[in-house]
């Protein structure tokens, strides 16, 4: 049994009538207006009862809800949207509703911008930048117009990166091209970062480099090298130019120069040549620097001291410990998540449905039918949630059903636009609970759609520690969500981190490929990451 396809819930609601308070404000309407659609908003959203099941006379029983915004409650519970947000929707272009993401640029900016000066998209916005024709508007000036043009090279910089199965789409058309498939990706890519720009790839064997335009309209870099020659071409275009700039210091200490085809002896020009990277570190007395650790945050002095971590690596994890089914939004059921654990040879998966869409009633069919799937299978489901952080800080769910509970993830999912101070406050309230285990996705970032919302990841880390609250490593490649900086910070103060794919279907489960290699960046070691625990320290862990 699990809910409705289709069913609307509370978010839903509340995302309706924020939205239609954004356009509000891009299309200059009254601000009292405005604050009543973003108060509607918000007490949808810390509601526990479904407003989707009221009728107009309960719904305008709910403080800030009058007789208008109760009818077009109705409509979305109906439709999943209303009449009069169609309209506003149709008459403001998307392009222009787009430039909210772009820091710096709110509804009110965006009226002025669109009534003023035109601006309808991305390009309009820059060129006026650079024309510095905001300055001229009444209360923008100077500072405004470079907040505006930094959160511009930022969108585009989100814009113009690949996500990992996007760059994975673009070699799969690459290898098919380049000879006996002997080649290897280096760059970015191999580094494990969460976007990647031009992809570098090192073929073994003669060639050229013409034709480094696929016709996927990405760039890629070909180098092609002899196969005697491979470790120093390797190590060159994996990078990072810091790490390089290092590795080239500890080579000149010795008597060499770095280049991507070998060492070369500065006494004599003598080359030196190096079939794998292996043999580059030896010779100059060091460990091998796994690809992730080379961003010249300390691995070369520690490579010299053969003193790196015990990388955490896929084959250490034990089980996912965010998972959704047909309960919530998912498309897969309880016994299809059992199956894909035993396939993946897991002790556990935590099904964490939505407390918005969830009530705590079936949690409890929920636990029951859990209990039956486990009976049929070696791969244990346990009873766990992903509990809203509501934009007032309560959770989705009462302390009395978090309790029986086998693992509590919080998570934000409404509310991006509050200020540092207030959404970082939010965070911290849920982690002082003790049922919530984990902080689910901790900046809410969608890579290349959304950018994080403004959290201070400082105090969140430092809470952490003070809390024993798990920092989840969301594995999603669409979110890759906390970056690496914020792990390596989190693990330094102690802080657990808890791989999850998010899987909402079966194939995503293979996404922990994803979420582990951010581990890698972040220094991570089997220690660190929560679901490498076998099940009975885990429980013990959450308990």
């Amino acid at each position: 049994m699990g809910t409705p396809e289709g069913q609307v819930t509370n978010r839903d609601v509340a995302e309706r009538l924020a939205l239609m308070a954004r356009l509000l404000g891009i299309a200059g309407e009254d601000r009292y207006r405005i604050a009543a659609y973003e108060r509607a908003a918000r007490q949808i959203d810390r509601l526990s009862l479904p407003v989707a099941g009221l009728d107009e006379e309960e719904l305008t029983r709910i403080p800030g809800i009058g007789e208008r915004i109760a009818g077009q409650i109705r409509e979305i519970a109906a439709t999943g949207t209303f009449g009069e947000l169609k309209d506003l929707q149709a008459a403001i272009p998307g392009s222009v509703v787009e430039l909210l993401a772009v820091a710096g640029v709110g509804p009110r900016t965006l009226h002025i911008l669109y009534t003023k000066l035109g601006i309808r998209n991305l390009d309009d916005l820059e060129q006026a930048v650079k024309g510095h024709r905001l300055r001229a508007l009444s209360g923008f000036g100077a500072k405004k117009e470079e907040t505006i043009r930094r959160g511009i090279e930022q969108f585009r910089q989100r814009s113009n990166r690949m996500t990992r199965p996007q760059a994975d789409a673009v070699l799969a058309d690459v290898a098919a091209a380049l000879p006996d498939g002997r080649y290897m990706v280096a760059g970015s890519y191999r580094r494990g970062s969460s976007t990647v720009g031009r992809l570098a790839i090192v073929v073994a064997g003669n060639g050229t480099a013409a034709g480094d335009r696929i016709s996927t309209d990405a760039v890629v870099d070909v180098r092609f090298t002899e196969p005697g020659r491979c470790g120093t071409a390797l190590l060159c275009a994996t990078g990072s130019a810091g790490f390089l700039e290092r590795l080239g210091q500890v080579a000149a200490r010795q008597g060499y120069r770095l280049t991507p085809d070998g060492l070369v002896e500065t006494a004599n020009g003598r080359l030196q040549e190096f079939a794998s990277e292996e043999e580059v570190f030896s010779f100059l007395g060091m460990e091998p620097v796994p690809p992730e650790l080379r961003e010249d945050r300390g691995e070369i002095k520690l490579a010299l001291r053969h003193a790196l971590p015990d990388l955490v690596d896929l084959s250490d994890v034990r089980g996912d410990l965010h998972a959704h089914t047909t309960w919530s939004d998912g498309r897969q059921s309880l016994e299809d998540v059992a199956e894909a654990g035993e396939r993946r040879g897991y002790e556990y998966i935590a099904i964490t449905d939505h407390s918005s869409r969830v009530r705590a009633e079936a949690l409890l069919k929920q636990q029951a039918e859990i209990e039956r799937v486990n009976r049929r299978h070696d791969c244990r489901l346990l009873a766990g949630s992903e509990v809203d952080i509501k934009s007032d800080g309560t959770l989705g769910y009462e302390n009395r059903v978090l309790a029986d509970l086998d693992l509590v993830i919080a998570s934000v999912h409404s509310g991006f636009s509050q200020d540092q101070d207030v959404l970082t406050r939010r965070i911290l309230t849920a982690m002082e609970n003790e049922h919530v285990d984990i902080i689910g996705h901790p900046t809410g970032r969608l890579l290349g759609r959304r950018p994080p919302y403004a959290v201070d990841l400082e105090r969140v880390i430092a809470h952490a520690a003070a809390t024993g609250t798990a920092l989840e490593i969301n594995a999603s490649p669409h979110r890759l969500d906390l970056e690496d900086i914020y792990i390596l910070q989190a693990k330094k103060e102690g802080v657990k981190l808890a791989a999850g794919t998010d899987a909402h279907r079966n194939g995503e489960f293979s996404n922990m490929r994803y979420g582990i290699l951010m581990a890698r960046r972040g220094w991570c070691t089997p220690d660190d990451v929560l679901n490498t625990l076998p099940l009975s320290a885990l429980l013990e862990w959450t308990s």
